[in-house]
């Protein structure tokens, strides 16, 4: 039997590491490979409450996600109000949103809802764009020059560098993973999977359905919410594409689905997944590695398709992940690694 006390003691030294390994990497791009995992983390966290707790799969997580980066660039932009501030305005405005939403949409159960949060998505992304005098339409909002973070006179940083960025957004992702672990250990938690298993059962109990399908989206939208409002302030940049469109409700969703939907490590394996995966489309790594490996070559037809047209095909990459991964692990990673756990126990015994 392993030693109680073995796992909190890995967790300090794990999360003494993270908040010292800026102090020992100097590289920009490392740090922002960092910040872009501890990002997706918070993504997969604040879906994983709505769709793997609740079981309800919204594929338009992409709204409350831009609206909340809209809001807390806007009101930067035009307001000067320092983004620390402006994104809890952001989660007020993404929490009226969603209880809008939950009202209406929760009356529908399987793909119904599903296409009902598309819809949401779609008429907020579509919003943005003809309300020019608010959202600058399609030019997007450009908002980079951030004033510096003071407790009173002092200042405590002034984003010159990433660090900061690397620090805020290991705190955003600590945040989520201790706000879902409270709910998979909360009566609010138990309720939820039990609407996920049976909704018609856990109502002849007693379970007050709507309500806590209401708080389960409101929850799950506020922390979206403060993942837009750090995205738009890292990035300095938000237009309706970006930040709204469909890709990224899907993104969010993939994360869950490949790491495992209603588990509390699941987002932090899928984000170890996509990340690393989204950067080396972007980036061309695949096709280069395939070129350096000899498999194609580079004036070859196929290498330059390839290089031409892999760094846009990772919503088709996504497509192919999630056939994988419901043919082969339906639990998805996690569910995979205890399927070999116990395997192995047996085997041992």
């Amino acid at each position: 039997m392993a030693n109680p006390v073995l796992k909190p003691v890995a967790g300090i030294l794990v999360l003494g590491a993270l908040f010292a390994l800026p102090r020992f990497v100097d590289s920009p791009y490392a740090l922002h490979m960092m910040i872009l995992l501890f990002m997706s983390i918070s993504q997969g966290q604040s879906w994983n409450i709505l769709g793997g707790y609740a079981g309800q799969h919204s594929v338009g997580h992409a709204a409350y996600f831009g609206v909340g980066a809209y809001t807390t660039m806007m009101l930067m932009h035009a307001q000067q109000v320092a983004p620390w501030l402006g994104a809890w305005a952001g989660v007020g405005m993404v929490a009226v949103v969603a209880l809008a939403i939950g009202s209406i949409c929760f009356r529908l159960r399987g793909p119904y809802f599903v296409l009902a949060s598309i819809a949401v998505a779609e008429i907020l992304r579509l919003s943005a764009i003809n309300l020019t005098g608010l959202t600058n339409g399609a030019e997007g909002i450009l908002a980079t020059d951030l004033p510096p973070f003071k407790i009173g006179a002092t200042v405590i940083t002034d984003f010159s560098t990433k660090v900061p960025f690397y620090h805020a957004g290991l705190a955003l992702a600590l945040a989520t993973i201790t706000i879902t672990y409270g709910v998979q250990h909360s009566k609010l938690g138990y309720f939820l999977q039990a609407i996920r298993e049976d909704q018609d059962a856990a109502h002849s109990l007693g379970i007050p359905i709507s309500r806590y399908k209401n708080i389960a989206l409101v929850l799950s939208a506020a922390l979206t919410s403060l993942a837009g409002s750090f995205y738009g302030v890292y990035v300095g940049f938000v237009d309706p594409p970006t930040v709204l469109g469909l890709d990224v409700s899907v993104q969010i969703m993939l994360i869950c689905i490949i790491g495992g939907m209603g588990t509390l490590w699941g987002p932090v394996l899928g984000s170890l997944v996509l990340v690393p995966l989204s950067e080396a489309l972007r980036s061309n790594l695949i096709t280069e590695a395939l070129v350096k490996a000899g498999v194609v070559n580079a004036d070859s037809r196929t290498g330059l398709f390839l290089k031409e047209n892999l760094s846009h095909a990772h919503v088709l990459l996504y497509g192919v992940l999630v056939v994988l991964v419901i043919l082969f692990m339906p639990d998805g990673l996690m569910g995979f690694f205890r399927k070999l756990a116990s395997r192995r126990q047996r085997e041992a015994v």
